[in-house]
């Protein structure tokens, strides 16, 4: 089987965002709560848009202001131009009207940028989610006043998980040059296979260790941030004595598994346990030898054997 090096690890997200609000005003609306699933675009949070929705109505009408200005300003100057050429104005006249109308043009352009950044601040109030994802927290209440940069939710991506695990630098030699790890999470009782391995090229100048990131697929179910996990390094193969997990029973201080004879009958016997495992066996380093029958039952087999006992 293969020779692993285990190490502890963490579950965390690959990508995960607080979403913050872009303007000032209040909390009228919340879509989605803690533990709710996302898709993108899907609006989120909705903040009062009418103070927004005033300023972008007052910069229309500037602008429209501007543009009669500019139309009176291009005619003034057309008509000064002809004026000109038949010599009723003077040189400082048609250049006053040319520099109104330049202005005019220019006054123009600017209050257009303005209703636009206006109408831009008025989008800000319907906060949209920029991925599909889970909310992890949410930081406001129905009602609460809106600032810039104050956070309103933060969700992450469920389909890019990884693990993060730290191992010595001795270990990362043979855990690159095999390049196969799997990851075990001892709350699900799940073991997941690895999509990718990342050794971080960097070691910690105090403890001597390496981190390496390990990618989950997309279809790890009931996996989050936070969740404790074991990362299983595969660092070469070796022969070992492997036991199925349900014939191990543990008493006490005693770990053993039921023998089974030739006859049939059930012997308790004590075993010593090794490091290697999987998700359906574990090492046995001392107690069974190759070929045994252990009883997969081990609570039928211990009636048998104190029936058999007792006769």
């Amino acid at each position: 089987m293969d020779l692993t090096y285990s190490a502890e690890a963490v579950v965390e997200e690959v990508r995960q965002s607080t979403v913050s609000a872009q303007m000032t005003g209040r909390i009228v609306d919340i879509r989605f709560d803690v533990g709710d699933y996302v898709k993108k675009g899907e609006v989120i949070v909705r903040i009062d848009e009418r103070a927004a929705t005033q300023a972008v109505a007052a910069s229309q009408a500037e602008v429209q202001e501007a543009e009669a200005a500019l139309r009176n300003a291009r005619a003034t100057f057309e008509r000064s131009r002809q004026l000109f050429v038949q010599r009723f104005i003077s040189q400082a006249a048609l250049d006053k009207a040319e520099a109104d109308y330049k202005s005019a043009q220019a006054r123009v352009a600017a209050l257009l940028a303005g209703a636009g950044r206006a109408a831009t601040e008025r989008s800000f109030a319907t906060v949209v989610a920029p991925y599909s994802g889970v909310v992890s927290a949410r930081h406001i209440e129905l009602g609460e006043m809106a600032t810039p940069g104050k956070p309103l939710m933060t969700g992450f991506d469920p389909a890019t998980l990884r693990v993060a695990a730290t191992v010595p630098q001795t270990q990362v030699a043979a855990i690159r040059a095999v390049g196969k790890a799997r990851v075990e999470i001892p709350s699900l009782g799940k073991w997941i296979d690895v999509k990718q391995m990342t050794i971080v090229p960097a070691a910690d100048p105090r403890t001597h260790t390496t981190r390496i990131r390990l990618e989950l697929p997309e279809d790890a179910r009931g996996v989050y941030p936070g969740v404790f996990a074991r990362a299983h390094f595969v660092t070469g193969k070796a022969p070992r004595l492997l036991a199925p997990r349900e014939a191990v029973v543990r008493r006490s201080e005693v770990t053993a598994v039921y023998v089974v004879d030739e006859k049939g009958r059930p012997q308790l016997r004590q075993v010593r346990l090794g490091g290697a495992s999987d998700e359906q066996s574990i090492e046995i380093l001392s107690g069974l030898k190759p070929g045994e029958r252990v009883a997969l039952d081990p609570v039928k087999a211990g009636m048998a054997a104190g029936t058999a006992a007792a006769r």
